[in-house]
């Protein structure tokens, strides 16, 4: 059972051994949410399913809840068993971004109580480099029989970061480049900035050179670092819309220090209201 990450040399084991595997590919660009189907069109992993993140990893946008809020639960339960997911599947999700897309579908199925859910490390390049198949054969959905689960993961709520703001009781980590995050350069969101007292880590820090993730041990170090500078030592995730704070939420895990909660609305939720506080000019990282 992979609960994190998969290699592409075990993910080709698993395709002549495992008969309850479901792939989704969850390739994306924010700029051009159509790139990735086109690009899934072009040629997949071999039996994998298109994941949307726009239309089937994200919920109905009221301009209040950022650009990627969380789909209601159960639509999104009854989507994963439309794709032929039961209990005893093992569901691997990859991207061409790092993993960037991939860990959020890695979250949202834990939200749904699904521990057999992993990122396959390095994603789509990695796959071709180690000589995986691709093909353009769409599969069929054979929808299955799949119950809600106690959740594996926490969320935090918007009402609680402004709690959080008098009484402190965790630390943001934003996932954002950093020139998004000191309000230098905002290109996605129409306040530029970040969430008062949050920490700043580009989620890309927790890659390689070759986009596979860094070692256990090292993201360890790198994350105990930044807890280190708050007297509580919680952290909480946060980027853009909830998307790339996934990233870390793995990460964390990847590097042994359990589940830490995301910030599902993120700065796109926070600065849709003028009355919240913005900061600016002050990078968190060092």
């Amino acid at each position: 059972m992979f609960q994190t990450l998969i290699s592409p040399e075990q993910l080709k084991n698993l395709q002549s051994t495992k008969k309850d595997l479901v792939l989704f590919d969850c390739r994306h660009d924010l700029a051009n949410p159509a790139w990735g189907k086109t690009q899934y069109t072009a040629g997949h992993i071999p039996g994998a399913h298109f994941a949307d993140l726009e239309q089937d990893l994200s919920g109905e946008k009221t301009g209040k809840n950022g650009r990627h809020p969380l789909p209601d639960q159960a639509k999104f339960l009854a989507w994963v068993a439309s794709h032929g997911v039961t209990e005893h599947s093992q569901i691997i999700c990859y991207d061409d971004t790092g993993g960037m897309f991939a860990a959020r579908l890695w979250w949202m199925c834990r939200w749904l109580g699904i521990r057999s859910v992993a990122v396959l490390d390095g994603g789509w390049a990695a796959w071709l480099a180690a000589g995986g198949g691709s093909d353009q054969n769409i599969p069929e959905k054979q929808p299955a029989s799949l119950n809600l689960r106690p959740s594996l993961v926490s969320v935090i709520s918007t009402q609680q970061v402004e709690e959080n703001l008098s009484h402190p009781r965790f630390t943001l980590l934003d996932a954002r480049a950093p020139e998004r995050f000191s309000g230098e350069q905002e290109t996605i969101d129409p306040v530029a900035g970040h969430i008062p007292g949050a920490l700043n880590r580009f989620f890309k820090l927790n890659l390689q050179e070759n986009g596979q993730f860094k070692p256990p041990s090292q993201l360890r170090d790198e994350f105990q670092a930044l807890q280190a500078r708050h007297p509580s030592g919680n952290i909480v995730m946060s980027c853009g819309s909830g998307v790339t704070a996934c990233h870390h939420i793995l990460a964390f895990e990847l590097a042994g220090l359990g589940h830490a909660p995301l910030y599902a609305g993120s700065w796109s939720e926070w600065c849709s209201n003028p009355q919240r506080p913005v900061q600016r000019a002050v990078k968190g990282s060092p």
